[in-house]
């Protein structure tokens, strides 16, 4: 009597399939992911606007102002008094500043910053809004 012998399964793994489910997983980690703007660092809260326009211009001052008054320089912070300093030190060329201020912050406070960079020689400054 003849018997015939059952052919062994293979058990290896398939490594194609393997790395298309790699792929899909890596894009779709990448494309679900909310990417952070390092500009900006604090939480504020700015108000809304039906009109504006981009900044381009040569150096931009990024001042922003948050609820509780403390205020920061290019990321930074720094003192109302240091603002005028820091920003004469560019010199001659282009100069710009926008000023992030909280909505909920006083009216006041925007304006002294405005009349510092007034005083420091730059007459294009802008309000972020939303």
């Amino acid at each position: 009597m003849r018997f015939t012998r059952k052919d062994e399964e293979d058990y290896s793994l398939q490594l194609t399939p393997l790395i298309d489910v790699v792929f899909l997983l890596l894009i779709f980690f990448m494309v679900s992911t909310a990417f952070v703007d390092f500009t900006r660092q604090l939480d504020i809260e700015l108000p809304d606007s039906q009109s504006g326009a981009p900044v381009s211009k040569t150096k931009v001052y990024t001042i922003e102002i948050n609820m509780e008054g403390s205020v920061f320089l290019d990321g930074r912070p720094a003192l109302i008094g240091e603002i005028a300093e820091k920003i004469a030190q560019h010199g001659d060329e282009k100069r710009s500043v926008i000023i992030r201020a909280d909505k909920k912050l006083h009216y006041g406070q925007a304006v002294e910053i405005m009349g510092i960079c007034r005083d420091a020689g730059i007459t294009d400054i802008g309000l972020a809004v939303q």
